[in-house]
């Protein structure tokens, strides 16, 4: 019998994953406000205990991941933590080890990139915070970096459009000032699966159409070598945007992260009015939705760090 020659196609599987069911989406939206639950307990955590200056990044990682195993639901880290101190955060995708654990100094920036698998859902979260006071040009480049992540929160846009159209709101505000970082926006994530999953993305190179139901990641950042890192990262979920204008299909995100932004590392005057609104209105509902989640001495934390600007 002649051989015959393989026919080569796309996965007819993998669209239908990446649109998240109904079911899925309500799990995930509950195993985040668990999830941010736990990352509210370590920040405040980190803020007592970071200013000291006896921490190392080990120690927060270890310190992490068992505030996530306290909810008794988590079934693993969707990753290995990368957790860089000072020029540590500039290394994009570092890992502690034994030999390069640093010390969190007060006086530096701190990057925490983490997750939880749970069988409801899969986080991914970056928050990049304050040990004590830091200088300007870190607020300033913060800030930059807020703003690109508020675009991306904010925006809606005619059906159709992938990833690669969206991603230049990210960097504006950094590619005004002659800066910018060298990887995507943003990836798609699974449900208790695996973090990154495609096949839609936010990045120069992605021309895969978002639709409803996708779940990405929105993380624009910047990278100082030997000085500084910054990243912040919530996740969103396409959906459907109500109807204006010409009525056609339009879309937009739901974000469906929530833990705290550092508010001492936003130069508010580098916001304009609606992104202010913006991060004042998460902010207000961290709080709501996590308050009544965390323990006491935590909630006396939220509220301080979710505060109006």
């Amino acid at each position: 019998m002649a051989l015959k020659e393989p026919v080569w196609g796309a996965d007819p599987c993998i669209l239908p994953k990446a649109r998240k069911s109904a079911e899925e989406i309500a799990g995930t939206r509950e195993a985040h406000l668990r999830d941010g639950a736990a990352m509210v307990e370590f920040l405040a955590w980190l803020d007592r205990e970071a200013p000291k200056g006896t921490l190392t990044e080990i120690d927060v990682v270890r310190a992490l991941e068992g505030f996530r195993r306290a909810t008794n639901a988590l079934k693993d880290i969707s990753f290995d933590t990368i957790c860089g101190a000072g020029p540590n955060g500039a290394i994009v995708h570092y890992r502690v080890t034994e030999e390069t654990n640093r010390a969190v100094t007060p006086g530096e920036l701190l990057l925490v990139d983490s997750g939880g698998q749970y069988v409801d859902g899969t986080t991914d979260i970056t928050r990049t915070v304050a040990i004590g006071e830091v200088g300007d040009e870190e607020r300033t480049c913060f800030t930059r970096v807020l703003k690109g992540m508020i675009a991306i929160s904010r925006v809606r846009w005619p059906a159709g459009l992938a990833g690669r159209d969206l991603d230049p709101l990210a960097r504006a505000a950094l590619w005004s000032a002659g800066q910018d970082y060298g990887h995507g926006t943003g990836h798609g994530v699974g449900v208790y699966l695996s973090v990154h999953e495609g096949p839609q993305r936010i990045s120069r190179i992605s021309e895969v159409p978002l639709e409803p139901g996708m779940m990405l990641s929105n993380e624009p950042g910047y990278y100082r070598e030997g000085a500084f890192g910054i990243r912040i990262e919530n996740l969103v979920i396409v959906r459907e945007a109500a109807p204006m204008g010409d009525g056609a299909p339009q879309l937009d995100f739901e974000t469906v992260t929530f833990a705290p932004i550092d508010r001492r590392l936003v130069d508010v005057e580098e916001l304009s009015r609606s992104e202010r609104v913006w991060l004042n209105a998460y902010h207000a509902d961290v709080l709501e939705k996590l308050g009544s989640r965390v323990s006491d001495d935590a909630r006396v934390w939220l509220e301080a760090a979710c505060a109006p600007l």
